[in-house]
């Protein structure tokens, strides 16, 4: 089998050049974003394979044919599948339970299928999305803030250098602080970025609400201790590479020891999957919670946050999209991210299908 690409500014562009030129029994092998050294190409990469020696086969019909043919086809596989259910279960129960149809892979629906790989979803995902199962059935969201019951909650925000702690951190004070009238309380643990610090003081005088710098993890004890009156404290840590890590061992530790801290682990929504993947594995000694995404208006791709998430067993808590305070910021949930994914498609491959056949 031979291999070859084709470069469009959309994955169905570059799919429908494909069929042009290998016919309807071309074997689609990828979809992809081009790469840094192909993009000049075109946004997005189709992998086509075609035998070398392809069997003699009859005209293909005109397009339009082709598809009443292909939806057709479909609605007879349905309806047989239908009938059968009926047959098997009484009147009532399949009213009541309706059963939808597995899509075998000869009804895959090609669209659907490319739109999950060009949003770099998990194959493993993919496949059982495309076997029925719901995607947002696949990764869990929370988007409370501390610990269930907590009389104080109690919030981390750890991450990378840049990834947008302060910035999540301010606009969750911000809501908060306007609607509690004072009952939360700022810590910042980053004595290395005093911008920073100004930036979470100046706020807080705003708001009302209180706003101390802990130099130490020891400081940082106390000062939680010392205001456990409070509903809230919402504490922003130094953004830490990996050859930094021993120098933040009693942080780690404080966080290790205390599991009453509500650690979100705070990453750009537009990280590569290794790339996210080896941060959530670097700050995992920091034993996260949740994942909160910033950047979501940097990338056009999400399938990263929900794989990362199902692979790590770490709900997404919140996504940030924006520099505006409070506004850019917004609960995560399943459903939302799963539609975001799909592009505004439905969400069960088998639905798919039947709805092309209807």
């Amino acid at each position: 089998m031979k291999l070859k690409s084709y470069f469009s500014g959309t994955v169905e562009a570059a799919m429908e050049m494909a069929r042009k030129e290998l016919g309807d029994e071309a074997l689609l092998v990828n979809a992809r974003p081009a790469t840094p050294e192909t993009r000049y190409l075109g946004d997005y990469e189709v992998v086509f394979g075609v035998n070398d020696n392809p069997p003699a086969q009859p005209a293909a019909p005109p397009s339009g044919d082709r598809l009443a043919l292909e939806v057709a086809e479909l609605k007879r596989e349905f309806e047989r599948i239908t009938e059968s259910l009926r047959e098997s279960l009484p009147s009532r129960q399949l009213a009541e339970r309706p059963v939808e149809a597995p899509v075998s892979p000869a009804t895959r629906p090609e669209g659907f299928h490319a739109r999950l790989v060009a949003q770099d979803l998990d194959p493993a995902l993919i496949e059982s999305v495309l076997e029925g199962a719901a995607l947002e059935d696949k990764f869990e969201t929370d988007a409370t803030l501390g610990a269930a019951g907590a009389n104080c909650r109690i919030v981390v925000f750890i991450g990378p250098p840049g990834a947008g702690k302060t910035t999540a951190l301010v606009k969750l004070a911000a809501r908060f602080g306007l609607a509690s009238h004072g009952r939360a309380q700022i810590l910042s643990a980053d004595v290395h970025r005093i911008a920073a610090a100004a930036q979470l003081q100046t706020l807080s005088s705003i708001l009302g609400i209180g706003c101390a710098i802990a130099e130490t993890a020891a400081d940082l004890a106390e000062s939680i201790q010392r205001h456990a009156s409070k509903e809230l404290i919402l504490i922003d840590t130094p953004g830490l590479t990996r050859s930094e890590m021993e120098d933040a061992e009693d942080l780690i530790q404080l966080l290790q020891s205390r599991p009453d801290l509500d650690a979100h682990l705070v990453l750009p929504a537009f990280l590569r999957p290794p790339d996210m993947s080896r941060a959530i594995e670097l700050y995992s000694c920091f034993a996260p919670k949740k994942l909160l995404f910033t950047r979501m208006d940097e990338t056009s791709q999400y399938g990263p946050l929900v794989s990362q998430s199902a692979q790590w067993s770490l709900p997404i808590s919140f996504l940030c999209n924006g520099q505006q305070i409070p506004d850019d910021i917004e609960p995560a949930t399943c459903e939302k991210l799963a539609q975001m994914i799909h592009g505004g498609q439905v969400q069960r491959a088998a639905v798919l299908a039947r709805g092309a056949a209807a």
